[in-house]
């Protein structure tokens, strides 16, 4: 299994405006293959959002993330996010 987990920092009054642009990046890639799960989650206390995209492999993940970023490719993050976003690609051990 490949996890691709972002933690995004919304600004103040921004907030919905980044989960529609992250449940539009899980939507362009929602019939994906290779794809097991996609999700936007959200920990009110630490006031960040996640974008969690669970697949079989890497190489899934590789030949349709390209999907999902150009679905997403004019939105205005620099409006949105507080700080860069932090991004992981994790696998298994």
């Amino acid at each position: 299994m490949f996890h691709h987990l972002s933690v995004h920092h919304p600004r103040p009054g921004k907030r919905e405006e980044l989960i529609a642009s992250m449940h539009r990046y899980g939507a362009a890639i929602a019939a994906a293959p290779g794809l097991v799960a996609v999700h936007t989650l959200e920990d009110a206390a630490q006031g960040v959002l996640v974008g969690l995209a669970i697949w079989e492999s890497e190489e899934a993940f590789a030949a349709s993330v390209h999907l999902a970023r150009a679905a997403v490719a004019d939105d205005p993050f620099e409006e949105w996010e507080a700080e860069p976003v932090t991004g992981y690609r994790l696998a298994d051990v």
